[in-house]
This record gives C-alpha cells, sequence and structure tokens, in this order.
C-alpha cells in the first residue's frame, strides 16, 4: 500500500522544502548502453545534506502528535551520521533535547555536525547495531523517545513512518520523470543499510499498474551486505561489519519491517567495494554532481550488475538500449567527511 498523501503534504509545508534535483546525465546512459540515466541528487534535502530528514521529520511529527501532552521530550536514536543529525535538527527546531548514540568509525567531524545541532552524543564502543540496543535501552528513561531508522519485534510504528517519510522523494522522482518525458523508469538503484529506503522504494513501484514493472535493485558494501546474504538465504542473516567509507550503510542486520518488502520487491542485489563507490563518488562530480561515498555506491551497484560479463543480468533486469535508469544519490559530500583528496579514501582494494 503507497504512503498516505499527507506525507508529501506535510513536507512541502516545512520551511526548507523544495524537490530536490534529478540530473540527466547522458554520458553514463552512453557508458551503460542504456536510453537515459538520472540522478536524484540528494545533497540538500530540508537543510541537510542528505535525504534522511524526510524520515526523521514525518516521523517525528506522527509520534509526537500521539503524545498525550505537549511538554519537553528527549528524542533518542543511534547512527551511523545522517539519521542522527536529522533527528537533532527537528528536536532544535521543535524546542526538545536530542540524545544521539554513534557507533565506532564514526568520523569526527560528524560527530560535530550532530553536536553543533544541540544534541547531547554519546560514543558507544561497538557497531552500530551495538549503538541502536544502547539506544533502545537510553529511551526507557522517562520523557524520551526512540526514534530509530530500523525494526524490530514489538518497534516497528516509528521505522514504518519514516519509510513512508521517504514516499516523498518518490514522488518528486516520478513528477520530474514525467516533465522530461519518461513515464516509469526501466531501473532504479537503491543504496541499502538497514533497508528503510528500500523498503518505501519497493511499496511505491509495486503499488503502480505499470507494465514492464520498474526493477529494483539494492546496493550495499561488501563488508556489511546483510541484504544479499539475507536474499541468498532467504531468510534474514545477521553479518558482520567491517569499516567503510559508505558509513551510513556499514549496517549488519536488515530492519525485521523491511525484510518481507526486500524479499518479495526486489530484483536483484549487489555488494560494491570501497574502490567502486570511490571511483563512481569522482565520476558523478566530474559530472557536476555531489555524492559520497554512500550515494555514489547506486553508480558503483549499477555498473557492477551491466558490465563486465554482465549481459546475463541485463536481460534478467530487461535493461536494454532504450531503458532509463534512475540512481538514489543518497547524501552530497558535504554529508561524509571522507575527502576524495584525503588520505581516508587512499589505499583501498581493487574490485574482487
Amino acid at each position: 500500500m503507497p504512503a498516505p498523501d499527507e506525507v508529501w503534504e506535510f513536507h512541502t509545508r516545512l520551511p526548507d522544502y523544495a524537490p530536490t534535483p534529478l540530473i540527466e546525465l547522458p554520458a553514463l546512459a552512453e557508458e551503460l548502453g542504456v536510453g537515459r540515466v538520472f540522478v536524484k541528487d540528494e545533497s540538500s534535502r530540508l537543510g541537510l545534506p542528505a535525504f534522511k530528514a524526510l524520515g526523521a521529520s514525518w516521523a517525528i511529527h506522527r509520534a509526537l502528535s500521539r503524545r498525550p501532552s505537549d511538554g519537553p521530550v528527549r528524542l533518542v536514536t543511534a547512527t551511523d551520521g545522517n539519521h542522527g543529525r536529522a533527528v537533532a535538527r527537528m528536536a532544535r527546531l521543535l524546542g526538545h533535547r536530542a540524545h544521539v548514540l554513534v557507533p565506532e568509525g564514526v568520523h569526527p567531524a560528524a560527530v560535530a555536525a550532530i553536536t553543533a545541532e544541540g544534541a547531547e552524543v554519546t560514543s558507544v564502543a561497538g557497531t552500530y547495531d551495538d549503538a541502536v540496543r544502547q539506544a533502545a535501552d537510553a529511551s526507557r528513561e522517562p520523557g524520551s523517545l526512540l526514534i530509530q531508522d530500523t525494526a524490530w519485534p514489538g518497534y516497528e510504528q516509528i521505522p514504518g513512518w519514516i519509510v513512508e517519510g521517504y514516499s516523498t522523494l518518490f514522488i518528486e522522482v516520478d513528477t520530474q520523470l514525467y516533465a522530461a518525458g519518461v513515464g516509469s523508469p526501466g531501473l532504479v538503484s537503491v543504496p541499502v543499510g538497514v533497508g528503510s529506503l528500500a523498503q518505501a522504494a519497493v511499496t511505491h513501484y509495486r503499488s503502480q499498474a505499470v507494465v514492464p514493472a520498474t526493477a529494483l535493485l539494492a546496493v550495499e558494501p561488501d563488508s556489511a551486505a546483510c541484504a544479499l546474504a539475507s536474499l541468498t538465504r532467504q531468510e534474514p542473516v545477521t553479518v558482520a561489519t567491517g569499516t567503510t567509507i559508505m558509513a551510513g550503510l556499514n549496517c549488519g542486520a536488515l530492519s525485521s519491517l523491511a525484510w518481507p518488502y526486500l524479499r518479495d520487491g526486489l530484483d536483484a542485489a549487489v555488494a560494491v567495494t570501497d574502490a567502486d563507490s570511490a571511483g563512481a563518488a569522482r565520476d558523478l562530480a566530474a559530472l557536476g554532481v555531489s555524492s559520497g561515498p554512500c550515494g555514489a555506491a547506486t553508480l558503483a551497484g549499477v555498473r557492477a550488475a551491466l558490465t563486465g560479463g554482465g549481459a546475463g543480468r541485463r536481460a534478467a533486469l530487461a535493461v536494454g538500449h532504450t531503458t532509463t535508469i534512475v540512481l538514489l544519490s543518497t547524501e552530497g559530500t558535504a554529508a561524509n567527511p571522507h575527502s576524495l583528496d584525503s588520505g581516508d579514501w587512499g589505499g583501498l582494494p581493487d574490485r574482487a
């Protein structure tokens, strides 16, 4: 079932709302041997450099509207960066406090950006999944409310609202493609962390009666490929995570709410290396698109799926020379402190 119309209407009433650009890149269409390629550029969304504010703003709005009083509340969340900053921004704008827990490996500049929003930040000795567990514990304190973008049994309503919030992105894509003379895209490439954005993509495109249906490709780091492992096993799989420049995708387990949608609605999944993502980010920058490693992963994923012996995969995804591809670039370079010119990106392995 598609998200309610009130989501888009809510976002359009926010002071900083404007549709993010959908940028056509003919050079990528030529490289990939397809008709047209568009990048949904989320480098500036509601005053922040990533798409996460769409989900956080709607979920916080819904959650606070259901509270019995309008007194102050402490919003609690775990994050690898962008979601936590979005929660902290909304808390500040609404006059509430925020407590954001971050795992080891989050860049100090990302932590500083969250702190600058007025949030209390706690560093967790462990992974993102460890930070989520500690955030859930912290939210049990009186006057606290957990705003987490992953679900588990017993905690699904707020993550569901976050997924609804992401629907505005896809409504914009539909409108922008129509203005460009395109109907539904043939292929959409979606980055996957816990799977909430991919769930929103499945919900949107599988609710459309379009033939042929839009193919959906999930992309994640090879060091945190929980979606690929789960789809291979046809059951939720938790993987041990490593270190990656794709910090926002460094998740070892899928949201329990997202898993059934991904299992039934995705057409393919691929894991990419840091080198793949870094190269894609440099190429997008050369074409005028600001894209951090998580956003550029979608280009890296399409390249992995459609080139280098991918004729069979192209056929399976129904990709031909007239296909329109949409890449979701979910963050700009300002959202990820790793610089393309810094040592943080050096020494990366070649694609296996």
